[in-house]
């Protein structure tokens, strides 16, 4: 099959198919007749594979590790799970930044409700940012 059917039947856009295609991680054939890529059933079913570990969060290359072990006929099963448990500390660590920095957003907005509306001179800009620093809201 092309790259623009095999994209269609794997929910990818074509740039998808292309770059991963660039990249390794599928292999496509030349048709000698009209030198289009094309592809078999076992890419589609790699490709698919490559999109839901995208889907669960997996980088290009974790994704390439773990096909690289499957490639030796290693089970890349322990592997996925140690990268797994890695994502879910990040993300926790994620989550924690992000909501203190929503709790530094919303008390810089609450100490700016009591600032005037600030003209720009050639020395200023936006009088709100100017004041602001980070250890009024450390």
């Amino acid at each position: 099959m092309i790259t623009s059917k095999l994209a269609k039947l794997a929910n990818v856009s074509p740039d998808t198919v292309r770059y991963y295609t660039k990249r390794g991680l599928i292999v496509a054939t030349r048709n000698p007749d009209n030198g289009y890529k094309e592809y078999d059933r076992a890419a589609l079913q790699r490709l698919k594979f490559i999109h839901q570990a995208r889907e669960i969060g997996f980088a290009l290359k974790e994704i390439e590790a773990i096909l690289a072990s499957a490639e030796e006929g290693t089970s890349p099963c322990p592997q996925v799970r140690q990268m797994m448990t890695e994502k879910i500390t990040e993300t926790e660590q994620q989550i924690l930044r992000l909501q203190q920095h929503v709790s530094m957003l919303k008390t810089t907005f609450a100490s700016w409700e009591s600032l005037s509306d600030g003209t720009p001179t050639g020395e200023s800009i936006c009088c709100l940012i100017e004041s602001w620093t980070k250890d009024d809201n450390a």
